[in-house]
């Protein structure tokens, strides 16, 4: 039997999902440090729909991998649903990441064998929710406008059709947070504006959580909070 989850039963106060507390996170190259953020803290309420830009370099990724526990910060904490992410053990991290976080990576990250509806089942197995995940998979892959190409493997379906698919598998579990790191970076524009659309309808319609990056300024308008980065510490905020 799966061991429960660290966040079943914690009622976050306000509405606040996420809040991060002076992280800082230094790379080591060799002999050479690289600081990728110096002291950054914010607070994500339930909602939001946060985009994070800057320059290249300026730690927007770094910034998203350590909300989505895909890294740990040197200092400070994060506490996501009121829970601490920063002192749980990497068994619970890895079920927190199943459990109530979705991604939606640049390069879609789909596996290559499987048909679409299964890379959106992926997700939901690993957590042995088996019985009705094939329907939910289903409807996720129509409120995205790919019903034909359930059985189409990546190879078959288009750059904007495969980060579809990446939307509905980060959805399977129903998660707290969606993190999207540059999710139209390798988009042609029709697809990127419907892809946008897509996470403003998640936030808007549906009261789902996003944070984005995106070097892109036109697209900063997708959300109701904007940070923006510089050499690893934000620069500004609105």
């Amino acid at each position: 039997m799966m061991s429960q989850n660290p966040t079943d039963n914690v009622t976050p106060a306000g509405g606040e999902v996420v809040l991060v507390d002076d992280i800082c996170r230094t790379y080591r190259m060799g002999e050479v440090e690289v600081p990728a953020l110096r002291g950054v803290s914010i607070s994500l309420n339930r909602g939001d729909f946060l985009v994070v830009t800057g320059r290249n370099g300026s730690g927007k990724s770094t910034l998203l991998h350590q909300l989505g526990l895909l890294d740990s910060p040197d200092s400070g904490s994060i506490r996501i649903n009121g829970v601490d992410v920063t002192a749980l053990r990497e068994k619970e991290r890895a079920r927190m990441r199943l459990h109530d976080l979705g991604y939606i990576f640049q390069e879609f990250a789909l596996i290559a064998e499987l048909t679409a509806i299964e890379n959106v089942m992926l997700p939901a197995m690993m957590l042995e929710r088996t019985s009705e995940c094939r329907e939910r998979a289903r409807e996720l892959l129509a409120e995205v406008e790919l019903e034909r190409q359930l059985d189409h493997l990546p190879r078959q379906l288009s750059g904007g059709e495969q980060q579809k698919v990446a939307i509905a598998r980060a959805l399977i579990n129903d998660p707290e947070v969606l993190f999207a790191d540059e999710p139209t970076a390798n988009l042609d524009t029709v697809s990127a504006a419907e892809v946008l659309e897509i996470f403003r309808s998640l936030n808007r319609d549906k009261g789902h959580t996003i944070v984005m990056v995106t070097h892109e300024m036109e697209e900063t308008v997708c959300g109701n909070r904007l940070l923006t980065l510089s050499d690893g510490k934000i620069v500004h905020e609105e």
